[in-house]
């Protein structure tokens, strides 16, 4: 099995004023879409630096070349258009509470895939990175696209039958997948916070609002998940990333592993499970007792959303708990989340994130003798 390697990292980073100026300029039509791109190329290949001066193993472009996480893939796929109806989603921090109201989506057609998507992204993380440097592809789950909207974002007229739906939506990141395999992707991560949304009973209440089995609906996801990865080549590691919610420095879920815990453990087909650990809302070690011994826990114990840093010795501690669940060698270390699921970015510096990345290798380090 390849990556998850000791250290790593979720996969968005702040970006630079700089390119959040550039951003604001060519929407306002101040600068055209190539400059955009040259000022993001820029950025790219200081964070690629960055990452490498940490001591990863492995790099991802930022994400910089997306206004959030999982919209703009979303987007790019076939039968799916932004919808007039904006999204609300309740965020919380220790300050209040916030709102993220993005434009929802709308199932308009059949789910396609009409070209891979971020393939000139990740052609362009490939060819700047350093030999022995693993180039990591992050996008969205497919559970993504159905999670926020429900049977209400998919036309009726088009599918009838969701599970058509679901089919059609399996087919294309099939295709997504084999077609990065073939660009020289080996490394993967589908990231996902409806499995651990579902952990959470206030979540599960609210898809039961929206007209869905909130007792199945994790099976239905991974289902959908497994579909997709249904016959990936050999060599492609795949891991997935159980969020709560990452906004602003805010979270939108809490609650233990525990509901999802045996099915998406014991049946995911994943190499490997990014899991936030960075407070209290993620409950305690005890569900890992589903991983099989086959896969691989990235323990998230480094917070993405405050800039202190945690205590080495507390993560070293953390860790062994952990590993009566899971035997040691198969666990890593990351942060919680991104440090910037949305271009408005976590209430850190890059200072402060590179303070955090450079705690998680010196600790892996400390733990497995070099990561």
């Amino acid at each position: 099995m390849g990556p998850p390697f000791r250290a790593d990292h979720v996969g968005s980073l702040l970006r630079p004023p700089v390119l959040r100026d550039a951003r604001r300029r060519h929407e306002s039509g101040e600068i055209n879409a190539e400059q955009l791109r040259a000022v993001e190329d820029d950025a790219i290949r200081d964070v690629i630096k960055m990452q490498k001066a940490a001591g990863l193993s492995s790099a991802t472009d930022g994400e910089f070349r997306r206004a959030s996480w999982h919209m703009d893939f979303i987007y790019a796929l076939g039968g799916i258009s932004k919808s007039d109806q904006r999204l609300h989603v309740k965020f919380h921090n220790l300050a209040g509470d916030l709102e993220f109201s993005p434009p929802g989506l709308q199932v308009d057609g059949k789910v396609r895939l009409d070209e891979p998507i971020f393939a000139d992204h990740f052609r362009f993380l490939q060819s700047h990175v350093d030999p022995g440097v693993t180039p990591k592809l992050t996008i969205p789950s497919p559970s993504m696209v159905y999670y926020r909207g429900g049977r209400a974002a998919v036309s009726e007229s088009v599918y009838p039958d969701l599970e058509e739906f679901f089919a059609d939506l399996s087919a294309a990141y099939k295709q997504q997948v084999a077609a990065m395999h073939d660009l020289g992707c080996r490394y993967l991560q589908l990231d996902d916070t409806s499995l651990a949304y579902l952990n959470d009973p206030a979540q599960r209440e609210l898809v039961a609002r929206m007209g869905g089995d909130p007792d199945t609906q994790h099976l239905r996801n991974i289902a959908t998940m497994n579909a997709a990865l249904e016959g990936r080549p050999e060599d492609l590691t795949v891991t997935t990333h159980l969020c709560r919610g990452n906004f602003r420095s805010s979270w939108a879920a809490e609650g233990s592993y525990e509901f999802v815990a045996e099915a998406v453990f014991g049946e995911l087909a994943v190499d490997g499970f990014f899991l936030e650990y960075d407070d209290e809302r993620s409950g305690g070690f005890e569900p890992l007792r589903f991983v099989p011994k086959d896969k691989k826990v990235v323990l998230g114990l480094v917070t993405t959303k405050r800039p202190e840093l945690e205590d080495p010795d507390v993560l070293v501690r953390r860790i062994e708990e952990a590993s009566q669940y899971v035997d040691v060698d198969r666990l890593c270390l990351s942060p919680q989340c991104g440090f910037s699921s949305t271009e408005e970015g976590n209430d850190l510096t890059a200072d402060d994130q590179l303070r955090k990345l450079e705690l998680i290798v010196a600790t892996a380090d400390r733990v497995w003798g070099g990561h």
